[in-house]
């Protein structure tokens, strides 16, 4: 601290302002420091917890906790905050990795457009390798695979399909340690 003041002192007056905005500009670029960590751990373990809670929690301000979640979403760091649900849970038990290979004339949009209106496709994403998109996607049971992959195929755009059923998820769907290590890892 001392080096800092020494070194800000001998600087033109004009430019400690700049160095100010620098430091501020340095901690808006971050990508996640340890309380904006701690900050997502506990909203992950606890999504009801309030602002005046987690403050209390994480031993800061009610003001930092809400300028640090306003900050996270505009960055798109928290994109949102609604329940996890389970697909079992509704009767869909069977999940499945469908692998599209598309018309190339068309394109992806219109296909991914007419994917989204399948209820029972979770996720589709343009991907590298043999395919040319991949869908997670839910049934009740595997004749109702059957059927989902069935509406799949019936796309316009779609050729082929490559089904791979979903036996068990040893490592279920997370980003805890993602956040850690980004966290501990300095930007840049």
């Amino acid at each position: 601290m001392q080096l800092l003041a020494s070194v800000l002192g001998n600087l033109p007056r004009t430019f400690v302002p700049s160095l100010v905005g620098l430091y501020s500009l340095l901690q808006l670029t971050a990508v996640l420091d340890q309380l904006d960590a701690r900050l997502i751990e506990l909203l992950t373990a606890e999504p009801r917890v309030g602002v005046l809670e987690a403050s209390r929690r994480l031993g800061v301000a009610r003001g930092t906790v809400q300028a640090r979640l306003d900050r996270l979403q505009a960055r798109g760091v928290i994109s949102g905050y609604g329940p996890d649900v389970s697909p079992a849970a509704l009767d869909h038990g069977v999940m499945a990795f469908v692998t599209l290979e598309i018309r190339q004339a068309g394109g992806h949009d219109p296909v991914a457009a007419r994917l989204a209106m399948i209820a029972e496709v979770l996720e589709a994403h343009t991907i590298t390798g043999a395919g040319d998109m991949l869908c997670r996607v839910v049934a009740r049971s595997n004749a109702d695979l059957q059927r989902v992959i069935d509406a799949i195929v019936e796309v316009a755009g779609v050729l082929r399909t490559s089904t791979v059923i979903v036996l068990d998820t040893p490592v279920p769907y997370r980003m805890l340690p993602l956040v850690r290590a980004t966290a501990a890892v300095p930007a840049g």
